[in-house]
């Protein structure tokens, strides 16, 4: 990941590679605040089951009790992944996280 930011922080923390990164969302700022975001999230999650699952990361930033100048989140914010079942690992930045979900192959019917 050449161009994650926070890159040494990432990096110190890290035991094991996930199996997944979501890594950016582009969202029209049109369609900002709608749950555009929160909804390519759990369609994202429902591709990675349907490819076996495994573990999911992401580096989203915690917006709680702030304004965030422009409103442009390349990772979306942590409440969104933990809303989606998403757990904190570690800080890499005064605001962003790792975090990383475990997530389960898909049953398909005649499996």
């Amino acid at each position: 990941m050449p161009r994650i930011k926070h890159q040494r922080a990432y990096r110190e923390g890290l035991t094991t590679l996930p199996d997944w990164r979501i890594t950016c969302f582009f969202i029209d700022r049109t369609r900002r605040g709608e749950g555009v975001a929160a909804a390519a999230l759990g369609g994202a999650l429902g591709e990675i089951a349907h490819l076996g699952g495994g573990m999911v990361e992401s580096y989203p930033e915690d917006t709680q009790g702030r304004t965030v100048a422009g409103a442009f989140l390349h990772n979306g914010t942590l409440a969104m992944f933990e809303k989606q079942g998403f757990v904190r690992n570690r800080r890499i930045g005064k605001h962003r996280w790792v975090v990383e979900k475990m997530v389960s192959p898909a049953i398909v019917a005649g499996d």
